[in-house]
C-alpha cells in the first residue's frame, strides 16, 4: 500500500471499523511523509551546495575569461539558489501559506528579469565592440562537469518528488533540466572559442540563453516554480 492507497484507507473508513487500526494507519502514513520530507530536503541542500558552488566558479572564472557567457551562467545559479531556498523554506515549513510563496517566487522573477536585462545588454555590447573573451580550459571542464551533474540531480529530485507527491519539488527538478541546457548552450561557446578562435561564440551564447531566463523570469512573475502550479 503506497501513500495515496494508505490517505484514501484513512478518509473512506468507516464508522464502525477498528479505531485503532485507523490510528495506527495514520501514524504509519505521517511517518512516512516524514520521512519522504527528510530526504526531499537533503536533496534540495544537495542541490543547493552543488548551484552555490556553481554560481562562484562560474562568476570568478567569467571575470578571468572576459566571458559574458560565463558570468551570465554564474549569475543564473546564485539565482537558482534563491529559488531552491524557497522550496526548502516551503519543506521545512507546512503552515507557509501560498501567498508567502508566491510573493517570494515573484522575487525570484525579478532577479531572472533583471539578468536576462544584463545578459542581452553585455552579449550585444560584445558583439558590437568585438570584445574577443580569453580561452578559458578550466571553464570548459567546470561547465562540462554541470552538464553532467545538473541532469542526476535532476532525476533525484523527480524520484523524491514522487514519493512526497510534491508538484513543486517536481517543478523544481525542471529548473534543474533548466539549468543543464544553459550548460550545454555555454559548453558550445566556450567550445567554439578554445577550438577554433570564434570570439564571437561566447556572446552569442549568452544571448541564446536569455530566451530560457526569461522563460524563468515570467513563471517567476506569476508566483510560480519553473512554469508547473505546485503545491506540498
Amino acid at each position: 500500500m503506497d501513500l495515496d492507497d494508505g490517505r484514501r484507507f484513512v478518509d473512506r473508513a468507516p464508522d464502525h471499523c477498528d479505531h485503532k487500526a485507523v490510528a495506527k494507519m495514520s501514524g504509519e502514513i505521517a511517518e512516512t511523509l516524514a520521512v519522504h520530507r527528510r530526504a526531499g530536503r537533503e536533496i534540495e541542500f544537495l542541490s543547493i551546495g552543488w548551484t552555490a558552488l556553481e554560481s562562484i566558479v562560474g562568476i570568478i572564472a567569467g571575470i578571468l575569461a572576459g566571458s559574458v557567457a560565463l558570468i551570465s551562467f554564474g549569475i543564473d545559479s546564485v539565482i537558482e539558489v534563491a529559488s531552491s531556498l524557497v522550496l526548502v523554506w516551503r519543506l521545512s515549513d507546512v503552515s507557509a501559506t501560498e501567498d508567502r510563496e508566491a510573493f517570494a517566487h515573484r522575487l525570484v522573477g525579478v532577479c531572472f528579469l533583471a539578468l536576462a536585462v544584463y545578459v542581452s545588454f553585455e552579449g550585444v555590447k560584445d558583439l558590437l565592440t568585438h570584445s574577443t573573451p580569453r580561452v578559458s580550459y578550466f571553464g570548459i571542464i567546470y561547465t562540462a562537469a554541470c552538464v553532467i551533474v545538473m541532469p542526476l540531480l535532476a532525476r533525484a529530485k523527480r524520484c523524491a518528488a514522487a514519493n512526497l507527491q510534491s508538484d513543486a519539488l517536481h517543478a523544481d527538478s525542471h529548473q534543474s533540466d533548466i539549468c543543464a541546457y544553459l550548460a550545454v548552450i555555454l559548453l558550445g561557446g566556450l567550445g567554439l572559442n578554445a577550438l577554433f578562435g570564434w570570439w564571437w561564440a561566447d556572446p552569442l551564447a549568452a544571448l541564446c540563453m536569455v530566451p530560457i531566463i526569461l522563460r524563468e523570469a515570467i513563471s517567476g512573475l506569476r508566483g510560480q516554480p519553473c512554469t508547473h502550479e505546485h503545491r506540498v
